[in-house]
């Protein structure tokens, strides 16, 4: 497909997305939106990717998050309906199959923090700046950002960063656990690409177990998640790749995964 607001790269088995509306700090619009899950959707059936980075063009901003100029006139039914894109957007990278990698540079406050809690990984720069600042125009995160950092961090960092609305530094981002990694900015795309590097050296079914585990498996009551996770680990026993793992473990070589 020919996308206008995204670009798509592939790498090896290294898929790059690029939210590319530089002129507005990468802000996503309806049509970015669609774009953007239209490209996820062709991904999660495309097994020449096995790792997905996303980031935003030029230095300035990872995303802005919801473009503005289409939300400020909404009125309930229409951001409604606006926000359920994002929603879905979002539910469509956490079931992806292929780990997803935020490489964060610049500015992300509202959407473009919300989005990098829904990838498995966040690497960013030290000049990164996360924030979910919708209270300082007269609303709350839409998209699930509220649910998500209470269940991970508790309420009462939930509810300092959503309430107070203010900036969240790199370095500070890491040390309360929504970023893997801080990097000084000339070094960010190495630092993401060696962990994606890394990852898809991996047997692809088992890291799309695992996330599904962590993901969703860890959000039941215990019994039915302990069993969750067990019957994922039962059904990789049934790959190509669990039989190469233990063989070359076993010889003392290599293994060379192939996702089947």
């Amino acid at each position: 497909m020919t996308y206008e607001t995204i670009r798509y790269e592939l790498f090896n088995t290294i898929g790059v997305l690029t939210i590319n509306r530089p002129s507005v700090h990468n802000a996503m619009n309806q049509q970015c939106l669609a774009e953007f899950t239209a490209l996820i959707e062709s991904i999660r059936v495309d097994q020449a990717t096995r790792v997905l980075i996303i980031k935003g063009a030029g230095s300035k901003a990872f995303t802005a998050g919801a473009d503005l100029n289409e939300f400020a006139a909404y009125n309930p039914d229409q951001a409604k309906k606006a926000n359920q894109r994002w929603l879905a957007l979002f539910e469509a990278i956490e079931t992806l199959p292929q780990p997803v990698i935020a490489q964060v540079q610049g500015h992300a406050p509202g959407g473009g923090t919300e989005l990098t809690l829904c990838c498995d990984f966040v690497v960013c720069a030290d000049t990164a700046a996360f924030s979910l600042a919708e209270i300082n125009i007269g609303v709350i995160p839409g998209a699930g950002a509220g649910i998500r950092l209470t269940r991970w961090l508790g309420r009462l960092k939930a509810k300092e960063i959503i309430m107070l609305g203010d900036i969240i530094s790199g370095n500070e981002a890491v040390s309360i656990g929504i970023a893997n990694k801080c990097v000084p900015h000339h070094e960010l795309e190495s630092a993401a690409k060696t962990l994606a590097v890394k990852l898809s050296k991996k047997p692809p079914l088992a890291l799309a177990a695992a996330k599904s585990v962590v993901n969703f498996a860890s959000e039941l009551e215990m019994p039915r998640a302990l069993e969750t996770q067990l019957n994922e680990f039962v059904t990789l026993f049934a790959t190509d790749d669990q039989k190469e793992g233990m063989s070359a473990f076993l010889e003392k070589r290599e293994a060379t995964f192939t996702g089947k």
